[in-house]
């Protein structure tokens, strides 16, 4: 099952280069990474990132980090995706640009 991370593009770019983050200003506040489930994307993108437009989307095989990863509730009391521990690029199975159109962010085919 593939999670997602929505990052902004000077966040992805820092991670890029290190190898790994501990995430955005605000996993870094709560002490987890957060991700979402492809269901959960539209709603999480248009909550915390709705003027932003240069950012990226990362996908992220979920059973790999094992332990590491926890099933938490939050909005509404939906369980998302947490994980506890440093997020690697050997992580990532794709990453994408996730633009601004007219009407919300324009995610790639096939995700939602």
């Amino acid at each position: 099952m593939l999670i997602f991370k929505i990052l902004r593009r000077s966040e992805w770019d820092a991670f890029r280069a290190a190898g790994e983050t501990l995430g955005a200003p605000v996993d870094l506040a709560d002490g987890f990474i957060h991700f979402s489930t492809a269901p959960q994307l539209a709603e999480t993108a248009s909550k915390h990132f709705a003027k932003e437009s240069d950012l990226v989307l990362v996908a992220v095989e979920a059973a790999p980090l094992g332990g590491d990863l926890k099933w938490e509730p939050s909005r509404g009391g939906a369980l998302f995706p947490h994980l506890y521990r440093e997020l690697r690029l050997a992580d990532v199975v794709w990453d994408k640009s996730l633009p601004l159109g007219a009407t919300g962010h324009i995610f790639p085919e096939g995700v939602l």
